[in-house]
């Protein structure tokens, strides 16, 4: 049986899942505990599988409170293996959410859910497991229902309408993340985005719950719906749980797409964000928290090969458009979800301008 090394981890996989491919996610995710630890955290691995994660959060995070958790009985005896062969006394059950849920309210100040598919299954089981400033770390790789490749599903499982173009990944990110908060109301909690992530197959969201009547109110004024125009590229947004949007675009009149209900919030914590590039473990999640942190925080982004092809002008760099759009005074920056996009707070028409003045016509 081949011996895995990952951060100060070593592992044996067994009869469990290993990706390899995910070790960077998992790197920040260990950047993300050691921002937010308190001392004494008890921190959830909910699905643990060969217990990388657990352990390396244990062995560099310094949260030795971990407890892994794993539907799958011989994905749990792999897990406990592990641990023990990383020298650490952890408590590792053969448990599903729900059965932990049943026996275990508010037992947590971090949980980690990385699941096949959809986290929404389990949502309403770890709400049950949290208690007031528990860090949620959630994961989802059911990503063609989020980007709306199956709307249907996308709205039986999140209750939203996706998005299904060049902006359907921040889209379904800020579904997931208004689902994570429209649940996490129902018990009372208000959610504050501390990072949220679209990359490869999967989209993860970090977020700090917060008790209150007052505080899951303000955090639902934080959800609305969204609306597209294909032909003059125009966004609207609109807060609020039953907020009136028209079906019409306002500047060229065309029937607009709506989606949603999203989160209309902010994404991401700044300072949770310094303080993890503080305890940068690997280039990779280096440039990608130097990204995130230098990302504008606003609604959506736009995609220049889109753009170029809509105005019928030759290709150009997103950074001379970019360029471009700072000379007018918009601020600008790059965005995760697109390498040839960008974020701006400028109108459509000084992004129009922008990309014709960058280009030419072909």
């Amino acid at each position: 049986m081949k011996t895995i090394v990952e951060g100060k981890a070593r592992i044996l996989t067994g009869d469990a899942f290993y990706n390899p491919k995910m070790a960077m996610l998992r790197d920040m995710s260990v950047m993300f505990l050691k921002a937010v630890r308190t001392r004494n955290m008890r921190v959830l691995d909910s699905t643990a599988a060969t217990g990388v994660r657990a352990i390396r959060y244990a062995l560099e995070a310094g949260t030795k409170n971990v407890t892994l958790i794993d539907i799958n009985k011989k994905a749990a005896a792999v897990a406990k293996k592990n641990v023990k062969l990383n020298g650490l006394k952890l408590k590792v059950m053969n448990e599903s959410v729900q059965g932990l849920a049943n026996e275990h309210e508010g037992s947590f100040e971090a949980i980690d859910h990385d699941p096949f598919g959809s986290p929404a299954p389990n949502m309403f089981d770890l709400m049950k497991l949290a208690w007031n400033g528990t860090n949620l770390m959630i994961t989802a790789t059911d990503t063609a229902v989020l980007c709306g490749a199956h709307a249907g599903a996308c709205i039986k499982v999140y209750g939203s309408r996706p998005l299904h173009n060049e902006m359907c990944k921040e889209a379904g990110l800020r579904i997931l993340l208004n689902f994570t908060a429209r649940t996490a109301a129902q018990f009372n909690f208000g959610m504050m985005p501390l990072l949220s992530i679209s990359d490869m197959h999967y989209m993860r969201v970090f977020v700090r719950l917060e008790f209150g009547a007052d505080k899951s109110i303000a955090s639902m004024k934080n959800t609305g719906i969204g609306a597209f125009c294909s032909k003059c590229y125009e966004y609207m947004f609109e807060k609020g749980v039953a907020p009136l949007l028209g079906p019409l675009c306002p500047k060229c009149k065309s029937k607009m797409e709506p989606f949603g209900p999203i989160w209309l919030g902010s994404m991401r914590d700044r300072d949770t964000i310094m303080k993890m590039r503080k305890n940068s473990i690997s280039d990779a999640a280096s440039e990608k928290m130097d990204l995130l942190y230098e990302e504008l925080d606003v609604p959506m982004f736009y995609s220049v090969p889109k753009l170029t092809k809509r105005l019928g002008v030759t290709s150009v760099s997103h950074y001379a458009v970019m360029e471009k759009l700072q000379e007018t005074g918009a601020r600008v920056t790059r965005t995760q979800f697109d390498p040839n996009g960008f974020k701006t707070d400028a109108s459509i028409e000084e992004v129009f301008a922008s990309v014709r003045a960058a280009g030419r016509r072909k």
